[in-house]
């Protein structure tokens, strides 16, 4: 039986398909974040190992993991821009997700890209992520075939999944927004095609609205303020941060972050044209529930359809249309194999 797994490594978050078991797809990720390091320093550290894995690159290692952010440096460096797939950093957190499957060949690895970037970097992420991959701690990983998707496909192969609409869409236009950590994505499709000239992205996600809100909390202490996960959660369960020990609210520099919501919608408005023919308008990304007031707004009179687990809505997405196209292959080959017996 062939092996199908997926990966997308996002500007913030790298989620990838740890099982599959039938139906079942057991999702992981771990935040896009890798620590150069001279030796494998893993194993180091009071309170036992953390749940990372040194990646080898040439003489040096990449840690990466669920536990990353007890190995990084004050000074973080993060994934952004066009060429970010040819930095070591990204292929670090590409073989890092690798090891974490715990496989040691697969058939097809599927893998995702931002809208923008799509058109002229997938042959070049392909080349990537096929062939023979040191995963760390001594292990090797072969992928003998890999396939390059926009992201945003990957939600409404979920959503067409979750709802048992597959044959439906495949007759209707559909609009899919992506909110992740920084870019705006969003795909038009006619069935399951990509229609190119109605579908981009934007760098301007959520990390631009946690920036906005951490440079004004900074001028309003007196000090430079940078924990943008703790605006996040902020953002996300609607309470105050804590600052000194007390509650401190970040309600009055809403308005201006939202600034980044209008700024986005406003981009995908002013390229997908009339809103009227879009059958569906699907919801995903782990910004989607800071978005989603502002994406009413621009499309009132759609139905917004959300999807359980919207992080990891793209990645599942991945994982089904590679096992589609598997068993299709396989299909075709037993037809042939029946041809040639003739």
């Amino acid at each position: 039986m062939s092996i199908v797994r997926a990966i997308d490594v996002g500007y913030g978050i790298t989620k990838y398909i740890r099982r599959v078991d039938g139906d079942c797809i057991e999702c992981g990720s771990f935040i896009s974040m890798a620590e150069f390091c001279s030796s494998d320093t893993t194993m180091q550290g009071l309170g036992g190992r953390r749940d990372t894995v040194a990646v080898p690159m040439g003489p040096h290692f990449y840690e990466v993991g669920p536990d990353i952010e007890l190995a990084l440096e004050p000074w973080r460096s993060t994934l952004k821009g066009e060429d970010f797939i040819t930095t070591p950093e990204y292929l670090a957190l590409m073989r890092g997700a690798l090891y974490y499957m715990n496989v040691e060949v697969i058939d097809l690895l599927v893998v995702g890209l931002p809208v923008a970037y799509f058109a002229d970097k997938k042959d070049s992420l392909v080349k990537l992520a096929e062939g023979e991959h040191a995963v760390g701690r001594g292990r090797k990983v072969l992928v003998k075939r890999a396939l390059a998707v926009a992201q945003p496909q990957g939600a409404l192969v979920t959503y067409a999944a979750q709802q048992g609409v597959l044959d439906q869409i495949q007759h209707q236009d559909s609009l899919i927004i992506d909110v992740g950590t920084r870019t705006f994505d969003w795909v038009s499709t006619r069935g399951m095609r990509l229609l190119i000239r109605k579908s981009h992205s934007v760098d301007r996600g959520v990390n631009n609205m946690l920036r906005i809100i951490a440079r004004e909390i900074s001028r309003d202490i007196g000090a430079i303020y940078l924990h943008l996960d703790a605006i996040d959660l902020a953002l996300r369960k609607e309470r105050p941060l804590t600052l000194y020990g007390k509650p401190y609210s970040i309600e009055k520099f809403k308005p201006l972050a939202m600034t980044v919501a209008h700024q986005a919608v406003g981009a995908m408005l002013s390229q997908i044209g009339d809103t009227q023919r879009f059958d569906n308008v699907v919801l995903t990304g782990g910004g989607a529930q800071i978005f989603k007031k502002y994406i009413k707004e621009a499309l009132p009179r759609h139905s917004l359809l959300e999807l359980a687990e919207p992080l990891y809505a793209n990645v599942r997405g991945f994982q089904l249309a590679g096992q589609g196209r598997v068993e299709a292959e396989a299909g075709l080959d037993a037809v042939a194999q029946v041809e040639q017996r003739r």
